[in-house]
């Protein structure tokens, strides 16, 4: 089988090569033109990482999601670009995983997803923009299709691997933000938000984890810095939501570890440094103080309270939930919402068109209504009960090393994050694609523990005894 798909991968690249070259031969015109060199250079990415698609595919759709949501140049490019990798990823992951000799069965999530998906296409129907929420609704199912297999053929039998090249793109997005924020004075993830997002419900957990499970010194050192500094971007971009969602995540694991003093000696590391700070710039310390509550408790509106820049989208939120509350207004779309202007594309939605709802269940709820909302609030409630689980692991084996641990970490940031942040559900986001890639393969890894397991037999009778299966981790 594996024969036959090569000598079919190198036909087929074959012919490609031959059509490029009679397409130069008659039309010149069209390898001087950007957009098409653009094309074909996607178009070459995408062969070679679908080519290899179960070790670099999730990587480059990551990256070119991350490309898409930053500053850096052809970010248009990119928004264009993350939608192909998603469909081609959805298609290609399912035929893959169902070529899999072992694979894993579909769950009650995958399910719960695809109901999710025709709830948003129902309410497309009522939707004053039904063509733009049916497209929605369209990247939705790709969504949960590459979650059912490419995700899955991407980690299965490689947690390993893919647990250390997880680590290592933390490290490297981490210094790379470094150097941008602080030396080049560039905001490279677009505002200081997304900066704080991706310390806080990506870097920081894992890092976390990577420290705690790893056993050689030199490597755990080098880890411990880019922790370190990890925490110190995310304190730098002053951003509530991902402060507080790292605070929770790192406290429950904690907890659940039995780690306290794990958690003690954060909280007092922060004192001391706070406390140094008083003493050695009092000047500096004052300037600290005012900052840290201006700028990240009250958010400069300190009259309306801390959650006062959260207030007004809220209550905009509701009350146009109100006006629909039974079928909503659309999935990604909402009353309140203002027609595109020219900027608008079919790729991504053009800034100003989409109204801020501070809180992606609130949105949720406006876009889908009360009916349409059961299905996500049962995908929802199997995502807390794969959390729950995953901690009461960690508390009866008192075990980090599990891969179960930092997708742990990373659900439970997400969904305290979204609390503050409206991307739950908008695919395009990377948040998006991390969080549910998380949360679905946290349920498989979940599944395997309690499907499978270690059969003894003991000398004085013949009966088969079934153990627990001893959870994947980093050491066994």
């Amino acid at each position: 089988m594996k024969t036959e798909s090569k000598l079919f991968g190198l036909l087929a690249l074959l012919v490609l090569a031959m059509v490029l070259f009679a397409v130069g031969q008659w039309r010149p015109a069209y390898f001087t033109n950007v957009t098409v060199l653009g094309a074909v250079l996607l178009l070459q990415v995408l062969l070679v990482t679908v080519w290899h698609y179960e070790k670099w595919f999730f990587a480059a759709m990551m990256l070119v999601f991350l490309w898409a949501g930053s500053s850096l140049p052809l970010a248009e490019a990119g928004a264009a670009a993350r939608w192909i990798f998603l469909a081609v990823g959805a298609l290609v992951g399912l035929v893959r995983w169902a070529q899999q000799d072992q694979r894993k069965p579909l769950t009650v999530m995958h399910l719960a997803a695809l109901l999710c998906v025709l709830s948003a296409a129902v309410s497309a129907v009522v939707s004053n923009r039904t063509e733009m929420s049916l497209l929605k609704s369209a990247s939705l199912l790709f969504l949960f299709l590459y979650e059912m297999g490419g995700a899955r053929v991407a980690v299965a039998g490689r947690e390993r691997v893919f647990f250390f090249a997880l680590v290592m793109a933390c490290e490297v997005i981490t210094y790379l933000a470094a150097i941008c924020y602080r030396v080049a004075h560039f905001e490279v993830l677009g505002n200081p938000n997304s900066l704080g997002a991706v310390m806080g419900v990506f870097a920081i957990p894992v890092l976390l984890w990577s420290v705690l499970t790893t056993d050689e010194r030199t490597l755990r050192h080098r880890r411990a810095f880019a922790l370190c500094l990890a925490v110190y971007l995310l304190y730098m971009s002053l951003s509530r939501a991902g402060i507080l969602a790292c605070a929770v995540s790192v406290t429950l694991m904690c907890i659940a570890l039995r780690r306290q003093q794990l958690l003690v000696k954060g909280v007092f590391g922060v004192i001391f440094a706070t406390a140094l700070i008083a003493v050695v710039q009092p000047g500096n310390f004052d300037t600290l103080v005012h900052s840290f509550t201006e700028d990240v408790i009250y958010k400069s509106k300190r009259e309306q309270g801390i959650l006062g820049s959260r207030a007004t989208p809220w209550q905009e939120t509701i009350s146009i939930i109100k006006e629909s509350p039974w079928f909503g207004s659309g999935f990604g779309t909402d009353l309140g919402q203002r027609q595109p202007g020219a900027g608008s594309s079919l790729f991504a939605t053009a800034e100003g068109t989409v109204r801020e709802h501070g809180n992606s269940y609130l949105a949720l709820l406006e876009y889908v209504g009360l009916l349409g909302i059961t299905p996500f609030l049962v995908l929802l409630t199997l995502v807390l009960r794969q959390i729950y689980r995953g901690c009461a692991l960690m508390w009866r084996t008192r075990d980090a090393s599990s891969y179960a641990v930092p997708l742990v970490l990373i659900c439970t940031a997400c969904m305290v994050h979204a609390f503050f942040e409206d991307w739950l559900v908008a695919v395009g986001s990377y948040l998006n694609i991390f969080f549910w890639t998380s949360a679905f393969l946290l349920a498989d890894l979940q599944w395997a523990r309690t499907r499978q397991g270690v059969v003894i037999r003991p000398a004085w009778n013949g009966m088969p005894v079934r153990l627990p299966q001893v959870p994947l981790s980093t050491t066994r």
